[in-house]
């Protein structure tokens, strides 16, 4: 039975006693009598028996993130939320992996289970010591498509296509659970429900979804994981989905259930509910908020951090004013109970997992995935001429660039037990030294009124020396977007603010505002202005000025308005082009290693406003490859680049994620052949941030995004990856179950292809994608070997929405099935004949909804209730929706539609929004916008017949209508 379908009671409990599955009353609360703790009953009955002992505020003290000890039944405190995107996170070293983006590069559901199942061990192996943080509910992985590579959470996805992100995100699930999901090693959230791809105003913007944007694409990428029982559960989302807040989505319930025959336990991201009634307003109170939460499938609370008196307080509230039920609790902490039962928690030694302890922390054998993982990740851009591989003979060599010779780690980051950086590892391989280079500016900053220099030494950076010497000295280094950090010359650490002051103390970029982000603004005298650029300052509460000086008589630093801003010299005391100029000069070959920190210019809370590489690590390479023609560069970054002249200027270019604590033998290893690459990319890499609509519109057919429909040419297509061997498909042929595709390395070298099959649906009643990833496979192939390679393919796969009907279809036609290398890289095609339906015309007759329009202008979806349901609102004075191919047989006589909000008009046009005029009705608005009415126009028999293109034109903004039809 469906988690969703039961409504728990005690009188479930009391006649599962009385059938005898509980005979005795234990003295002890661990007495393995009770129920609860019998591994042999069913995991539903040993709920229902825990549940029928608890009393209600023991219930309710079960729905916030942070649960109480329950001593009188033996039952230890939980907590739900341990990070594990890449590794187990903020609980101490553990082994790091390559970010998501960087695993899901290679496209290796094997691999990706093998590291969830080493995350979920490394889970377990807290569970000796409890941890601060620690819990064996994991909030991983994120399955949000990738649809805007300008997001600022790019790392923590898989990819723009939600097949792939599905296929990918139910290995890591599986490798997290165990695979029984009976018997849970852990229990994995996937997050976050829904629509959730930009950081500008997240816990206010509206993702607005068409319902074949919903079901084709978001809702796409988090059903597989749940469907496959690899996921215990999702989070919703800061955001809101056409007008409601996802935390009471009604997806929670009425959709996300039905995926699984197992129950689910829906977390709120991290005080979502209390955003109901701050930022969004959407509710008067917290008692309101928390109790439609409940209704909508919220089972756990995560706000006001470990204060759970404010949820508890609230429900109890809730319950008292009629608003929710005992049986809601019931259901609730029903679904929580399940999964820690699941998770053998009441089972004798902690279940089948319970044993796992500390030693698996780390492993080599972890530490040996965690290279495996970064090698194959890692997607080779461009290899002109065979630049690469280096040959291992040549061991003079130069590693320069910004990342050359230090590994950063991200918000969701573990802790590295160790890192090997791309100059260690290069080292490591070659048996040698090689010659390192950052290639950035040593500075020192002067002020040009009182000739006093920046300088550290003191617990704050003040104005006070006279002459440049060490203490002075800072290395400034480049990031994009005039964002630079500065690091002190004699402590190596970064310079930040503190929130009173500026101070040298941090190893590197981090924390949740990153304060340690300035930029030098020269002036139109030459001098520089400083700054002060921490996330903080983009926060509605910042009151603060932003420029930095003088704050004391003792010259200490502080923040000042731009008036008062110290001008500053910023005079150069090494030039680090220079210096990597002369490191590489002459050496046999030069790697340079550029890219990013993942904490600036783009992570949680804010979104990349600019795709470029930095321009002064631009500027490193272009220097370097003039110095060195023999110069390979790699890109370590967190998302795509637009790397303009870069791409045509170098001969090598290799891309990898912030690959973890074995980057470095990862990259040796693959820029010495040791390994090939055969990673590939998980998203469009665009040319120009010109080729994309605001990061704000999630209607990705309408705006032609993802590859799926972007028509113009890429810098690097999805999919696209290169290798040191070569490949030959062979011809494309149906099986019984699919195709089947022949593959030959032509190469010299062993490597893994990863073949990719593609269909194009020729002729349909909608707008269907240039190509869409249906399957593929990841094949090793050595020199001269062939293999066929199956890939699953049923008519079922080809199905889309159809709003129509509100069903999926599958279109009678032929569709085009596509093998090959990459999405623009098809090597070998055939067509298919489908025998499935003809979507008839549309039956107007019947009441429609107003939210299954084919196209629009003008428009929102908005919520047509609080609870559920979607309409369509005027944004501007007549906005329309369409309503293609309409059979109105020998004429309507009369239009009819429910609408709310403004008053207004709604106009019945025929052929197009200009057409002809078939009728109007008239609506003198409502108080509120939740508040609908009936209205009625005639319509001209006439004008109103045979099959057409039917259109409603909406004039006054803000009137909303749900659903009409035509009679």
């Amino acid at each position: 039975m469906r988690g969703s379908k039961r409504r728990r009671s005690t009188l479930v409990v009391a006649l599962a006693l009385v059938a005898g599955l509980g005979a005795t009353v234990p003295a002890h609360a661990d007495d393995p009598a009770y129920p609860f703790r019998n591994p042999s009953l069913t995991v539903d009955q040993r709920v229902d028996d825990l549940l029928g002992r608890l009393t209600l505020d023991e219930k309710i003290s079960l729905l916030h993130q942070y649960q109480p000890a329950i001593p009188r039944l033996g039952i230890p405190s939980f907590r739900t939320g341990t990070e594990a995107l890449h590794g187990v996170a903020w609980l101490g070293e553990t082994t790091v992996f390559p970010q998501a983006i960087g695993l899901a590069s290679s496209w290796d559901p094997a691999l990706l289970e093998q590291v969830g199942s080493a995350v979920g061990d490394e889970a377990r192996g807290f569970q000796q010591e409890r941890p601060a943080g620690w819990g064996l509910n994991l909030w991983a992985p994120v399955v949000n498509p990738l649809r805007d590579p300008r997001w600022g959470r790019n790392e923590e996805g898989y990819s723009e296509d939600p097949a792939l992100t599905g296929a990918l995100s139910t290995a890591y699930g599986e490798g997290l659970t165990g695979g029984d999901p009976d018997h849970l090693k852990t229990a994995p959230t996937i997050k976050h429900y829904l629509a959730n791809n930009n950081e500008w105003h997240r816990t206010t913007t509206d993702s607005e979804l068409r319902p074949r944007v919903a079901k084709e694409y978001d809702e796409a990428a988090f059903k597989p994981a749940i469907e496959a029982d690899a996921a215990t559960g999702v989070m919703s989302s800061y955001n809101l989905v056409n007008g409601r807040p996802n935390t009471v989505n009604p997806d929670l319930n009425d959709l996300v259930r039905s995926w699984s025959s197992h129950d689910l336990m829906n977390v709120t991201d991290a005080g979502g509910p209390g955003n109901l009634h701050g930022d969004e307003k959407y509710y008067p109170s917290v008692v309101e908020g928390d109790a439609a939460a409940i209704k909508a499938g919220i089972d756990s609370f995560t706000d006001n951090d470990a204060n759970s008196s404010v949820t508890t307080g609230a429900v109890k509230s809730a319950l008292d004013k009629g608003l929710l039920k005992e049986a809601d609790v019931n259901e609730a902490a029903g679904h929580i109970l399940s999964v820690r039962v699941r998770l053998g928690e009441f089972d004798p030694g902690g279940g089948r997992y319970g044993s796992i302890d500390k030693s698996v922390i780390n492993s080599p054998a972890h530490q040996q995935l965690a290279r495996k993982a970064a090698t194959e990740g890692a997607v080779l851009l461009k290899n002109q001429s065979g630049a690469l591989p280096l040959k291992k003979s040549e061991k003079d060599v130069a590693v320069v660039g910004p990342l050359a010779d230090t590994l950063y780690t991200d918000w969701y980051s573990g802790t590295l037990p160790y890192a090997v950086t791309p100059a260690e590892g290069i080292a490591a391989k070659l048996g040698t030294d090689v010659a390192t280079s950052e290639g950035v500016d040593r500075i020192a900053l002067k002020n040009t009124a009182t000739g006093k220099y920046i300088t550290t030494g003191d617990a704050l950076l003040k104005e006070s020396a006279q002459s440049p010497g060490e203490q002075t000295q800072f290395d400034v280094l480049d990031w994009g977007a005039g964002v630079v950090t500065l690091r002190s010359a004699v402590s190596g650490k970064y310079v930040g603010y503190n929130w009173s002051g500026f101070a040298d103390d941090q190893a590197q970029p981090g924390g949740w505002f990153v304060q340690q982000q300035f930029k030098l603004e020269q002036q139109a005298d030459g001098s520089y202005l400083l700054r002060y650029a921490g996330y903080e300052t983009e926060e509605s509460w910042w009151g603060n000025p932003v420029y930095v000086g003088p704050t004391g008589t003792d010259g200490t630093l502080g923040l000042v308005s731009k008036e008062q801003a110290a001008h500053y010299t910023k005079d150069v005391v090494r030039s680090g082009v220079d210096e990597a100029v002369a490191a590489v000069r002459g050496k046999d070959a030069a790697v340079v290693v550029v890219g990013s920190t993942p904490s600036i210019n783009g992570r949680e809370g804010h979104d990349r406003t600019d795709m470029g590489l930095a321009p002064a690590q631009e500027a490193l390479v272009k220097a370097v490859r003039k110095a060195n023609p023999k110069t390979v560069v790699v890109v370590e970054n967190s998302y795509p680049t637009t790397l303009g002249a870069l791409q045509q200027d170098v001969p090598a270019l290799l891309w990898t994620s912030h690959a973890g604590q074995e980057t470095g033998n990862a990259l040796a290893d693959l820029l010495y052949g040791d390994a090939n690459p055969s990673g590939r990319l998980t998203q469009t890499w665009y040319r120009s941030e010109s080729d994309l609509p605001s990061i704000l519109d999630y209607d990705i057919i309408k705006s032609d995004r993802t590859y799926q429909y972007f028509k113009g040419q890429a810098l690097y297509p999805f999919g696209y990856g290169l290798s040191y061997t070569s490949f030959r498909y062979g011809d494309l042929r149906r099986t019984a179950d699919g195709f089947e595709v022949k593959v030959t390395n032509t190469g010299s070298r062993a490597g893994d292809e990863v073949v990719q099959l593609y269909t194009h649906q020729r002729v349909s009643r909608d707008k269907q994608p240039l190509k869409q990833l249906k399957a593929f496979q990841r094949v090793a192939l050595k020199p001269g070997q062939t293999r066929t390679v199956h890939l699953k393919l049923s008519p079922k796969d080809l199905a889309h929405w159809d709003v129509t009907r509100s069903k999926w279809v599958t279109e009678k036609g032929t569709y085009d099935v596509l093998a090959g290398a990459s999405s623009a890289d098809l090597r070998a095609r055939t067509t298919w004949k489908v025998a499935g339906e003809t979507i008839p015309a549309r039956d107007l007759t019947r009441t429609t909804r107003a939210e299954n329009f084919d196209d629009y202008a003008g428009t929102h979806l908005v919520d047509e209730s609080k609870e559920r349901g979607t309409a369509v609102s005027a944004a501007s004075d007549g906005a329309w929706l369409k309503f293609g191919d309409a059979r109105l047989g020998a004429g309507a006589a009369q239009f009819t539609a429910r609408v709310a909000g403004s008053s207004g008009t709604v106009e019945v046009r025929l052929g197009s929004p200009t057409g002809t005029l078939a009728g109007t009705a008239t609506f003198a608005g409502t108080a509120s916008p939740y508040t609908y009415e009936t209205v009625t126009a005639d319509l001209s028999r006439a004008a109103a017949k045979g099959r057409t293109d039917v259109y409603l034109v909406l004039k006054g903004e803000g009137l909303r209508l749900s659903t009409f039809s035509l009679r």
